[in-house]
């Protein structure tokens, strides 16, 4: 059976109109075997052994961009040898911006994924059958970014004014904007992930990741932009998370807490000593430079981004209902959804939340 078919049979339960919506794959920059077996990077679907005495369960983990600190404890854990002291051989699999990792996951090619709680949301709607884990941001660091000295220093001076934004945002962060602080869809402009048309024009805006693009800003134009957290605005999304298929939570769901378990140990170890996971990091993306590595750091650390909210109780990875619920509220009030969907079966809180100290023991 040919991959493609592979990926068709894994989809047959959903319809058309859906598999065209999940129809967009990339195949990645590249794939880093987090525990090396016989020096080979392993993919694996999502029919998992259970875990055998001696031998490590392989897991494929996705990615949904390339190598870089903000999926720092990922490395971590395999550099430190986190995930194989819990029975893992864990393959981390980097993305791209065309990549479509609902239908990596849900046609076997990969057994969890980096997500957003909206696209979450989302593939509840379609009747896919995944299911978020744990959040490992607290905060989504998705931003706005605009030129100094022209005023645009708060999300209300942004209405009417010309906005770069990626196709993701459209479903994500955009609807927000547009119920809370009265946006157009006329503001908006293509953003291609190129920071140089705004680099060219003071009185454009851009999306950005906090973590990201206001570096590339400074070092191309020698400036610091003005950089708007919408997370500081009331947008509640969680980000950053770890997704899989109902099905593997159901019928294994001691790797999956052990996957989660051994991440977030990785995220806590790496906040601490990040040089394990940074050599591992610029291993599979050689592009990646020390001080991108230091500045997303810093970012993640003083704004709370990984242990801030939740996390500070709950530990790395927190999820709440609460939070869940108002987010989809959120959604339902700006339009994105209605109130048709049971938003409780986009998540499980069974594999988080178990304390910080149970984390660092």
């Amino acid at each position: 059976m040919s991959k493609a078919d592979k990926l068709l049979h894994g989809l047959s339960k959903i319809n058309r109109r859906k598999f065209l919506k999940y129809s967009s794959i990339a195949t990645g920059s590249g794939i880093l075997a987090a525990c090396t077996n016989g020096g080979k990077n392993t993919s694996v679907n999502s029919t998992v052994r259970p875990r055998n005495t001696g031998q490590l369960d392989k897991v494929t983990f996705s990615l949904h961009w390339v190598a870089e600190a903000e999926y720092g404890g990922f490395y971590q854990a395999v550099a430190t040898g986190i995930y194989r002291d819990h029975g893992l051989d864990v393959t981390i699999k980097p993305g791209g911006p065309r990549g479509n990792y609902t239908l990596l996951l849900m046609g076997g090619s990969v057994d969890l994924i980096m997500g957003h709680s909206g696209d979450a949301l989302g593939a509840l709607k379609d009747g896919v059958p995944m299911i978020t884990i744990a959040s490992i941001f607290q905060k989504d660091p998705q931003v706005l970014i605009a030129h100094p000295g022209t005023g645009n220093d708060s999300l209300e001076k942004l209405k009417g004014k010309p906005i770069l934004v990626g196709s993701g945002g459209e479903a994500t962060y955009w609807p927000f904007l547009k119920a809370k602080y009265g946006f157009t869809d006329d503001q908006k402009r293509p953003y291609n992930f190129d920071v140089q048309p705004f680099l060219q024009d003071k009185n454009i805006i851009q999306q950005g990741l906090l973590t990201a693009e206001p570096f590339e800003i400074k070092k191309k134009g020698g400036f610091d932009p003005t950089v708007l957290l919408l997370a500081d605005y009331g947008y509640n999304a969680y980000s950053f998370t770890i997704e899989t298929t109902k099905k593997l939570v159901e019928v294994n769901a001691d790797l999956v807490q052990r996957f989660v378990d051994a991440s977030i140990k990785g995220w806590y170890s790496y906040l601490q000593d990040p040089v394990p996971g940074n050599n591992l990091i610029k291993k599979d993306n050689p592009n990646m430079s020390d001080e991108q590595i230091s500045f997303t750091l810093e970012k993640l650390k003083e704004n709370g981004i990984v242990t801030g909210g939740d996390a500070q109780q709950l530990g790395i990875g927190a999820m709440t209902q609460e939070r869940w619920q108002s987010f989809y509220d959120n959604l339902v009030k700006t339009g994105v959804f209605d109130n048709s969907i049971n938003y409780q079966e986009a998540f499980t809180l069974q594999f988080v939340n178990k304390g910080v100290d149970h984390y660092n023991s």
